[in-house]
């Protein structure tokens, strides 16, 4: 299974975030965190992905996916400082 994800030129990610759920995304194998998330490479497929965290935190798994996540729609200017470390 690859952990890399690329996504073609003109593709833009969708991201789905509830403020009500701030582990959305997140999911919980044994005490580590991982990232679970949907990319479309095409128009009639899907592949679900999930990455590891590598951390037993649920804050820093947090963090470490709103990077991920910022990093993947290209927004990395729009985290915050302490964030971005």
């Amino acid at each position: 299974m690859s952990t890399t994800t690329t996504l073609p030129a003109t593709a833009t990610p969708a991201l789905r975030v509830r403020a009500e759920n701030p582990n959305h995304h997140l999911w919980n194998n044994h005490g580590t965190w991982f990232l679970h998330y949907t990319v479309h490479p095409t128009p009639f497929t899907k592949e679900r992905l999930r990455r590891t965290l590598g951390t037993k935190d649920v804050r820093v798994a947090r963090t470490r996916r709103d990077i991920f996540f910022a990093h993947l729609t290209g927004q990395t200017t729009a985290l915050s400082p302490e964030v971005a470390a």
